[in-house]
């Protein structure tokens, strides 16, 4: 049976195809659509989705008619979110089923986590009414413990907070946790907790609440705050905060849960920044590497078969194959430093982990900026590594063993022998590449690790900034033409 899951009309639409129990296809509509964080579904994302077959079943990503409820109570008007006529409009049919919001979030991790057990932590701005929800994982039962409604929420404040320093909310919060390694993380922190957080101490059942409801934003607070630096403080003392939050619910979390194995999903998880903080309280820790909206597509439809499945991979998207050698690769970045790098299937999620990459020489004191020039992004903003995986306590402080999906940051032990991988703070969103997870790319890897005697790449995704990730070989040869570099595919 081919079931799909989709989610749509929210923020990053996805579609996920099932062949029974195996996952076939994850794709983000923007994709293919060429439009940055398309919320909408497209024809091309569609067809390329039926070479599995027609779908038997559709599964929606959360419940309309909560949503529209709680639409209408946040003075929002009437919206029907009719998702039988949405899908008619794109010429979907077949047998629809919903799910709650956070359900999805929920089922996307623990069913791909591998764990017969384990607590589950969904953060994120707002499903149809829950913004934070922890569940209890046995075997194939999946139960919630706990949920705090809107408008008390992590993700809205957090992205109303990215607005206020002058960034696209629901989409820039990235560039805010970069931006905060910029900042005094002191000088605001006081102010922000005062007139935005309310955290009672010792009241466990309510771990933390908001005084202001920031659905609107915040363009509102202190507009005395107007310089680079201001913005840079504000993002500084927003990234502080945030982890204070985050340890708090880690520690609420404990109350509920003896399990030594965490899932964490909800586009909070990715803050790769803070994530390394949930080691201090949990042994193990799974977060699957699309835990926004996207990812829904894959935990609508688990949410409802309640089975675990066997992770493939990350690699799920657009297939364009395998053309070039890494030989000729290894031989060009040696010799120009830089170049683009589009084969196999595309990453599901957001980050380029080998298959749709711009990859450089991290040694070059002149790379962070070349690849910013090329990538037409703001100078401060740093790159990841891409390392041999046995290499990586080598080289960083590692949170933990394995990062294969960049969801961690690690402090640098060498940072003036990699400058084009280490941020203002001395940390890399570090990426580590085993003989498995991506054999072309590993091989890559350890034939420039040959050649060069540097175990690691600098790896980052191959877009303009506003723009999505490269898809297709038509992307890859317009990039060539248009930026003047080289993309291997």
């Amino acid at each position: 049976m081919i079931r799909w899951g989709i989610s749509a009309n929210n923020h990053n639409a996805a579609l996920a195809v099932f062949d029974d129990d195996v996952l076939k296809f994850a794709g983000e509509s923007e994709r293919f659509s060429k439009i940055k964080n398309d919320s909408d579904l497209n024809s091309q994302l569609i067809d390329y989705a039926k070479q599995w077959g027609e779908p038997s079943e559709i599964y929606w990503f959360e419940n309309p008619y909560k949503k529209s409820l709680r639409q209408l109570m946040a003075g929002q008007g009437l919206v029907s979110n009719n998702v039988k006529k949405y899908l008619q409009k794109h010429n979907i049919s077949g047998r629809i089923k919903t799910t709650d919001h956070h359900r999805s979030h929920a089922a996307a991790g623990y069913y791909t986590s591998g764990y017969q057990e384990a607590c589950v932590l969904v953060i994120d701005a707002i499903g149809e009414f829950q913004s934070l929800t922890m569940w209890q994982g046995h075997g194939d039962r999946l139960e919630l413990l706990y949920g705090l409604d809107y408008h008390h929420s992590v993700g809205l404040w957090y992205s109303a907070m990215t607005q206020r320093c002058g960034l696209k909310p629901v989409e820039e919060e990235y560039i805010l946790m970069g931006m905060a390694a910029l900042g005094d993380p002191n000088r605001l922190t006081r102010d922000m907790l005062d007139d935005f957080i309310r955290m009672p101490i010792d009241d466990y059942n309510n771990p933390l609440q908001f005084k202001e409801n920031l659905h609107r934003g915040c363009q509102w607070w202190r507009p005395d705050l107007t310089s680079q630096q201001d913005l840079y403080d504000i993002a500084a003392a927003t990234q502080q905060i945030y982890e204070m939050l985050l340890e708090r619910i880690l520690q609420f979390a404990l109350t509920k849960t003896s399990s030594k194995n965490l899932v964490v999903m909800g586009g909070c998880a990715l803050n790769c920044a803070a994530n390394h903080l949930i080691y201090k309280y949990f042994q193990n820790v799974w977060i699957m590497p699309a835990p926004g909206d996207n990812g829904s597509a894959i935990g609508a439809v688990l949410a409802h078969t309640k089975k675990h499945i066997r992770w493939p991979g990350v690699y799920l998207g657009y297939d364009m194959g395998y053309h070039s050698s890494n030989e000729q690769i290894v031989d060009y970045l040696i010799k120009n430093k830089v170049c683009g790098l589009a084969r196999g299937r595309a990453e599901f999620g957001p980050r380029a982990l080998g298959n749709r990459s711009l990859l450089a020489d991290p040694r070059d004191p002149k790379i962070k900026e070349s690849v910013n020039d090329i990538k037409q992004r703001e100078q401060f903003r740093p790159f990841a590594p891409a390392i041999l995986e046995e290499y990586a306590e080598q080289y960083f402080i590692m949170p933990t063993q394995s990062t294969p999906y960049m969801q961690f940051t690690a402090v640098c032990r060498n940072p003036d022998q990699f400058p084009g991988i280490v941020h203002v703070d001395g940390t890399s969103r570090v990426q580590t590449v085993n003989k498995t997870d991506n054999p072309q790319f590993r091989e890559l890897l350890e034939l420039w690790h040959e050649r060069t005697g540097c175990p690691m790449l600098l790896n980052t995704s191959l877009n303009i900034k506003g723009q999505p990730m490269l898809n297709d070989i038509q992307d890859a040869e317009q990039w060539s033409t248009t930026y003047g570099l080289p993309v291997f595919n």
